[in-house]
């Protein structure tokens, strides 16, 4: 199983940007946790991050190409406006997509509690810290049998 991770803007900040909301582990840390879980569970990962909309958009469909089994996608801010993002995941329809973030985005800003990208994606977890990514990983795993 092949499993891509896509974290978009400010995502290599975590343990710098906002610790009250994103935590104090750094960025390492999460691409260890998930390539620890990925060899748990039998998972070829591939983590990728970009600040740049134009470059996830790219790694999607390099995504639809290459075997991709399921992606983990954290878009970010553009999570909340970008239609690009949206329709790159809409025209997957092999991979299992599951959007993750951190913090609890429907009890923060108003403007945070909308995700244009979640409707193109199978699964949608938030408010779960870090561990949000193992549990993407899972249901991709579960869905994918």
């Amino acid at each position: 199983m092949k499993i891509l991770v896509i974290n978009g803007p400010n995502l290599n900040f975590l343990g710098i940007r906002e610790k009250n909301i994103y935590g104090n582990q750094d960025y390492d840390f999460l691409v260890n946790l998930i390539k620890e879980h990925a060899e748990k569970i039998g998972a070829d990962v591939e983590v990728f991050q970009s600040n740049h909309e134009g470059a996830i958009i790219d790694k999607l469909q390099e995504a639809y190409f290459d075997g991709t089994d399921g992606i983990v996608i954290n878009p970010g801010a553009y999570t909340h406006y970008s239609y690009a993002i949206h329709d790159a995941l809409k025209s997957l329809e092999k991979p299992v997509k599951v959007e993750v973030h951190i913090s609890d985005i429907q009890s923060r800003e108003d403007f945070r509690k909308v995700s244009v990208t979640a409707p193109a994606c199978d699964k949608q977890i938030y408010g779960r810290g870090l561990a949000g990514y193992t549990e993407a990983m899972d249901v991709i795993a579960e869905m994918r049998k």
